[in-house]
């Protein structure tokens, strides 16, 4: 198969989950398998004492990485130092050349529950001239119709960031807190619409025509069966619409863009613990004149 961009997602549930001590070499571990181009991280913390987990792990392999991180402060019912940040990080492979975080919609104090008073984000990056962004939506399961405005606002703020001279479309990346079959993410694969508006992603695991149930959180891993939940698959890789990206005479290349192929990662253990609640994904995109 021709040359390709590889792009890997996780959230890593950093500090907030336990273990993190153990599990940040299990992260570490996967990387070095996976060899990505790219990755994508959400529940990434640092504060002022404590350096960005994130940093942690791209420090494993000095010079590999490029490290952009963007987050919040953690509301005070949570009952952190307030230095903490949470939020969402890019590594890749080129250096950084552009970034902005914003902020999802959304955010409430006044609910009684700390989880609606987390400000959640968009970090967008641009690295290899390729527009690639984090994301990590509401995750309370009753918050339906909360993501379907955080989708809505991703998706214009994506369209109004990008650079149109971009290689590739844009990759979209997450933690959505969404299963497939829900309004959000049928809303950004091109199968409903939100408030009169409609666009296309390709779905990774949708576009690589997996059979599989894909699942992203299993009560099979202890960390997540704890919460004594069922199995769903909420963390999504996202590619643009291919027919917007096109060579500088106009012409299109085959497999430009468009997701080749998907698959789990970080779900199984390689150094004998989990590396998080979460399982990630892995996607290739064709990138036919990719540099050497």
């Amino acid at each position: 198969m021709g040359a390709r961009l590889s792009v890997a997602q996780l959230n890593i549930g950093s500090l907030l989950e336990p273990d993190w001590p153990r599990r940040r070499p299990e992260v570490g571990a996967w990387l070095a398998r996976l060899d990505a181009d790219i990755v994508c991280l959400e529940e990434v913390w640092e504060d002022d004492r404590h350096q960005n987990t994130a940093r942690w792990l791209a420090d494993q392999w000095p010079n590999r990485w490029h490290v952009c991180f963007g987050g919040f402060s953690a509301p005070p019912a949570f009952g952190a130092e307030p230095s903490v940040r949470s939020g969402a990080a890019v590594l890749s492979r080129w250096p950084i050349q552009a970034h902005e975080l914003f902020e999802l919609p959304g955010s409430d104090d006044s609910t009684g529950n700390p989880w609606d008073a987390v400000k959640l984000e968009l970090l967008a990056t641009r690295t290899a001239g390729i527009d690639v962004f984090a994301t990590h939506l509401s995750p309370m399961p009753h918050r339906g119709s909360l993501r379907r405005q955080q989708v809505r606002f991703i998706d214009e703020t994506v369209a109004a960031w990008r650079d149109p001279r971009s290689p590739l479309p844009p990759v979209l990346c997450g933690d959505f807190n969404a299963e497939p079959d829900s309004d959000e993410i049928r809303f950004l694969s091109g199968l409903t619409s939100i408030d009169g508006r409609d666009t296309w992603w390709q779905e990774a695991w949708r576009s690589a025509g997996l059979s599989e149930p894909g699942f992203t959180q299993d009560p099979a891993n202890p960390y997540y069966g704890r919460f004594n939940l069922p199995p769903k698959r909420i963390d999504f890789i996202f590619v643009g619409d291919t027919w917007l990206t096109r060579r500088p005479d106009g012409s299109h290349d085959a497999d430009r863009g468009r997701v080749l192929d998907a698959s789990l990662a970080f779900h199984e253990p390689l150094t004998g613990i989990y590396a998080s609640d979460h399982y990630g994904l892995i996607a290739n995109i064709g990138w036919p004149d990719r540099p050497a």
